[in-house]
């Protein structure tokens, strides 16, 4: 059925598009946090980043509705009733600069950002009784994590500056991720459909990339339940360092 679709045949977009979903699962179970803002910068190795964008919009809800099933019982309600309405507000701010911000230039941003947050959190480590971070700096955070996640599915690093000094445990980070971002990619929907993004072509090739999009949420769920909070966090942070480092080159290659 798949060969009379007008999908990407090219298979070097295929060798870049499945690690980059695998990678997105592992993340959606929150194992490797971060890594999931790799996924639309390794497809527009084949592929524009709008485009690729758009290719990932049904993988990600199948994937938000795994990961939702899996951590149903460890939400904290309060904090994502905190979140939801930053995070909307970004995305109606990406929807309506989509056609005039240039790719790169957020990337840059993006990976700016996550490279400043780690080595504030490396340089200044904080302290067992350190206080959470403000609240108006957490919707500043979660309203960029709207707008980087419209722009390129890039969401991850801003929420995760505001989220991790709060030390939840790492079922309890992940629940409360998986139906943030549940919500927040649901909204996309409509102004995608829009911006004209979601056509033919790319909903046949999410098509055939959704087989994948179970597997890497099965291996992250697996041992998110297993793995200790300090290892869970250098995880982390060793995705989202990678990930700025692959967004500020994209940004100036």
């Amino acid at each position: 059925m798949l060969t009379t679709l007008p999908l990407i045949t090219d298979p070097f977009f295929y060798a870049v598009a499945i690690p980059a979903v695998l990678l997105l699962g592992v993340s959606k179970s929150g194992f490797g946090a971060g890594f999931g803002s790799l996924a639309v910068p390794l497809m527009a190795l084949a592929v524009t980043v709008p485009q690729a964008a758009a290719i990932l919009m049904p993988v990600l809800l199948v994937m938000d509705l795994l990961g939702m099933a899996a951590f149903r019982q460890h939400v904290d309600r309060a904090l994502l009733k905190f979140l939801l309405p930053c995070g909307l507000a970004g995305i109606a701010m990406g929807a309506l600069l989509f056609r005039v911000l240039d790719a790169k230039v957020v990337a840059g941003v993006v990976g700016g950002v996550t490279l400043l947050f780690l080595a504030q959190r490396l340089l200044f480590p904080p302290k067992a009784d350190s206080p959470p971070p403000p609240k108006w700096l957490g919707a500043l955070l979660t309203a960029t994590s709207g707008f980087t996640s419209f722009i390129a599915h890039a969401g991850g690093p801003p929420i995760n500056a505001y989220v991790i000094p709060l030390r939840l445990s790492p079922v309890l980070f992940t629940g409360t991720m998986a139906f943030f971002f549940f919500f927040i990619n649901l909204s996309k929907w409509v102004p995608y459909a829009w911006l004209g993004l979601l056509d033919g072509r790319n909903m046949a090739t999410s098509l055939a990339l959704l087989p994948f999009a179970p597997i890497g949420v099965w291996v992250g769920v697996r041992i998110a339940h297993r793995i200790s909070p300090v290892l869970f966090y250098r995880l982390v942070y060793t995705g989202m360092f990678l990930t700025g480092c692959k967004l500020l080159w994209d940004a100036w290659r």
